[in-house]
């Protein structure tokens, strides 16, 4: 059960090399990959510009507070360099308020004042010490230009005839006023919350647009790889040999189709869109801040260090976690397969509780496992919350700080707080995405893996020696055929014999002689170590497979059809018509129980076939050779699990049907091949005898022996 059910584990955390090579089923959708990443670039531009317009509207609206100069003085010899250059920059700004020989200065994030020059600045009397609010109103706006008139002296005011009335009043005086009469002075100001809301609105919309539009297009090429991949997988898993189909067992290429290609799924929608988003977010944040103010900046900087430690730390732990959880559900599930499979055994010789004793051990690693791959993520997130609000505290000590030395102002710090906690979200989630990137590692390990093994059997499709399918007779040839499924185990030693156009040779042999192992090799499931098959005088390996296939058609025991019609399951992929499917199915007399069924030939059957005999089965799986019409027929114990009275109707439908094509029939009950034409007799993969039934019995060789012993367990020739 080990080698069935594999623990999977994770021997490289990333691996650029699978990456690229899963990158690389993008090209056929080049176009939504260049969707998608626009959609990414301005759903994280409109992500950062939310913060940026809350500033600006703080700023220029809410807050809207300006730093009064004294004009008269700006031009003192005795100012430093720095002092200097700040008067200068701050007196041609074209949002300047000159009143009275005062300039008024918004304060944002474009006008901060080294804390050093604003002290020499306030020492010197070039900067008020208070905050003024600066506007201007129109003559005809007579609500504004009366309170104007009315507090004539809390205002500096000066009359333009083109651009109207500018004033500027002390906020500590603007706020003493009467809210109404606040109200009117910022009437600008409501007006301009008002289109900061409706474009705050429109951010909201665009981003998420993006934001959707992204999603859905990662998805869509997500499904379309998966899809790609799945058909990959499948076409080659089709094309290998039955070699290595032995040796993979139908679980294991299930779940590399389902579940391991799901995690490709996982990869594109889950892990490379969430890292490439989280990252430009992450990066796009950084250059805000820096943007908006370097000292502030500088400072969320130096708190980064212990959360990259801590974010590489619990990526150990989880990558640790992450590899013992796989372990133990492995484990779990092998021993959940092997012990329901075998479940009556498991209550005949009374081992329930061993069993469960034994279960509940690797339920409790399973469960230790879990439990450890929690407490990594439960440890993590809690701390990088706390870093998240400690960055956010120092943040408000120090912008504080920034404020009232006019080295910021209260939008940007704002501002900051909330680029700070979109800074450390996608830290979280880069950490907890770390193990969908390992288990999509794991997983498109496996899946390639399995898509770079090349074990088919070789195609002669281009083969100018191959005849046509509709030319063969069906002249057989073993030449020396020497086979083993297993190397140094030889089935067939040497095997030599010749089928004529048109004979119906038995194959008979005790279990293991190499019954079954002649048909493998002729219809080219297996190919033979050495020596020569030839079909018309041409090696079955110089005949294109779908021609061969075409050509030689098997009943096998085990009798498999498809859920579906049973029309479908004769016709079994040619376009025949009804009538050609019921001429086939009266050739095996299987027109007649066909007809009784609730549906007739559209009757649909179950899994496996269920709802219908194994008898029945193989009456249609007889149809459906008959219907394709092979030029030679293989019976591997083809009437093993039918009746004796269907066993009569087959072998009346065979013995008309079969005339003039070439046919093997398998069989241990040696009264379905008396009439062969010749009866090849194996022993320890060689031909032991060759003749007709009378020819052997006469020989009085392992033939007439095995026709003796069945003659002795029934009682009577003639039952045989």
């Amino acid at each position: 059960m080990a080698d069935y059910f594999e623990t999977d584990t994770v021997t490289k955390e990333y691996d650029g090399k699978l990456v690229r090579r899963i990158l690389s089923y993008l090209q056929p959708y080049r176009a939504l990959v260049v969707l998608t990443l626009a959609a990414l670039i301005v759903s994280t531009l409109g992500e950062l510009y939310i913060p940026v317009l809350q500033q600006r509207i703080i700023d220029g609206s809410v807050l809207a507070r300006f730093m009064a100069f004294n004009s008269d003085v700006m031009r003192r010899q005795d100012l430093s360099a720095e002092a200097r250059l700040v008067c200068d920059e701050f007196a041609a700004m074209p949002a300047v308020v000159i009143l009275g020989g005062m300039i008024f200065v918004p304060q944002n994030q474009r006008t901060v004042i080294p804390g050093k020059v604003e002290r020499e600045l306030r020492d010197k009397g070039i900067l008020d010490t208070g905050y003024w609010y600066a506007f201007s109103c129109k003559p005809d706006e007579s609500a504004a230009a009366a309170l104007i008139h009315k507090y004539g002296a809390l205002f500096l005011q000066a009359e333009d005839g083109e651009t109207g009335i500018k004033a500027a009043i002390k906020m500590t005086d603007l706020y003493s006023l009467p809210p109404g009469e606040i109200a009117v002075i910022r009437s600008g100001d409501i007006s301009s919350v008002m289109r900061g809301g409706i474009i705050f609105l429109a951010a909201l919309v665009l981003v998420f647009v993006f934001t959707f539009s992204q999603i859905w297009t990662a998805n869509l090429i997500s499904q379309r790889v998966m899809k790609d991949m799945r058909l990959g997988l499948f076409k080659k898993t089709l094309s290998q040999s039955t070699a290595f189909l032995s040796r993979h067992p139908v679980g294991r290429i299930v779940t590399r189709l389902t579940g391991d290609v799901a995690t490709i799924d996982e990869f594109f929608t889950t892990v490379l869109t969430a890292f490439l988003k989280d990252l430009s977010v992450m990066l796009g944040v950084l250059v805000t801040l820096f943007i908006l103010s370097p000292q502030l900046a500088l400072c969320v900087v130096l708190t980064l260090p212990p959360v990259l430690i801590l974010t590489i730390i619990s990526r150990v732990k989880a990558r640790d976690a992450f590899r013992r959880q796989r372990t133990a559900s492995s484990k779990v599930y092998a021993y959940l397969a092997e012990r329901l499979a075998g479940i009556q055994v498991v209550q005949l010789f009374r081992r329930e509780a061993k069993s469960a004793r034994e279960f509940s051990e690797r339920n409790r690693e399973l469960l230790d496992a879990n439990l450890g791959e929690m407490y990594v993520f439960a440890t993590f997130r809690p701390i990088v919350e706390w870093f998240s609000t400690f960055t956010a505290a120092v943040l408000i000590v120090v912008g504080s700080k920034m404020i009232l030395s006019l080295s910021v102002s209260l939008g940007v710090l704002i501002a900051f707080v909330n680029l700070v906690q979109m800074f450390y979200a996608p830290v979280t989630d880069i950490a907890e995405k770390y193990t969908l990137l390992q288990s999509a590692m794991a997983g498109g390990e496996k899946v390639f893996k399995l898509m770079d093994t090349d074990e088919h059997i070789p195609d002669a499709a281009h083969q100018v020696t191959a005849p046509h399918a509709g030319l063969i007779r069906g002249h057989v040839v073993f030449d020396n055929v020497r086979f083993a499924y297993k190397k140094g185990e030889d089935v067939l030693r040497g095997l030599n014999f010749a089928v004529q156009p048109g004979e119906m040779a038995a194959i008979v042999g005790y279990t293991g002689a190499g019954k079954t192992t002649i048909i493998n090799v002729l219809s080219r499931l297996w190919d033979v170590d050495s020596g020569e098959i030839r079909m018309d005088g041409v090696p079955v390996k110089n005949i294109p497979l779908d021609e061969l296939r075409r050509a030689v058609l098997p009943v096998l025991q085990d009798v498999f059809l498809f859920s579906g019609t049973v029309a479908d399951n004769i016709s079994l992929g040619l376009e025949l018509s009804q009538e050609q499917i019921i001429e086939a199915a009266q050739a095996v007399h299987a027109h007649e129980f066909i007809s009784r069924l609730p549906e007739g030939y559209q009757t649909m059957l179950s899994e496996g076939a269920t709802n219908i005999s194994s008898g029945q089965r193989q009456l249609i799986s007889f149809a459906r050779v008959i219907a394709h019409n092979p030029q030679v027929v293989i019976l591997d114990e083809a009437t093993s699990s039918i009746d004796t009275e269907t066993e009569y109707l087959i072998q009346m439908g065979i013995k008309r049907v079969l005339s003039d094509r070439t046919s093997f029939v398998i069989a241990h009950r040696l009264s379905t091949i008396k009439n062969a034409d010749r009866i090849l007799v194996l022993s320890g993969g060689t031909l032991a005898e060759s003749g007709t039934h009378e020819e052997l019995i006469a020989h009085n060789g392992l033939y007439a022996g095995l026709y003796r012993l069945q003659y002795a367990e029934n009682g009577a020739a003639g039952s045989v």
